[in-house]
């Protein structure tokens, strides 16, 4: 039985591990896209939409990603960064599904759900 109990705390170890670098990745690709724009605005001097406009879209920020559009790629670095939590409660879902602790299961589900609504109440 402790044998047991020993494999599951690894498993839990090895998850959070897990969980940890892709937070990091998540922050340091963020931040890497973040700068890249914030370069290319500083070099060209235009932000690539005109007076103080931004894209507020997904659909605007892919489309001026498209187009090297500094904003754009800047807006879509801090899109990222955000749903890099979102991302580590994906993987929590799974990793609970896969060791059938349905009350994690349950739990992680409803934030996932609250973060979804939360989006999608934000747009304008």
């Amino acid at each position: 039985m402790a044998e047991k109990h020993d494999t599951k705390e690894e498993e839990m170890y090895k998850v959070e591990a897990v969980v940890g670098g892709l937070l990091r990745i998540g922050v340091i690709l963020s931040a890497a896209i973040i700068i890249i724009g914030l370069a290319l605005f500083i070099f060209t001097g235009d932000s690539g939409y005109p007076g103080d406009t931004y894209p507020t879209t997904i659909r605007a920020i892919f489309s001026g990603l498209a187009a090297l559009k500094p904003f754009a790629i800047i807006m879509f670095g801090l899109l990222c960064l955000i749903l890099t939590p979102v991302l580590r409660v994906v993987v929590s879902l799974f990793t609970f599904l896969k060791e059938k602790d349905y009350l994690y299961v349950a739990i992680t589900a409803i934030v996932l759900v609250i973060l979804a609504i939360s989006f999608l109440l934000g747009r304008e």
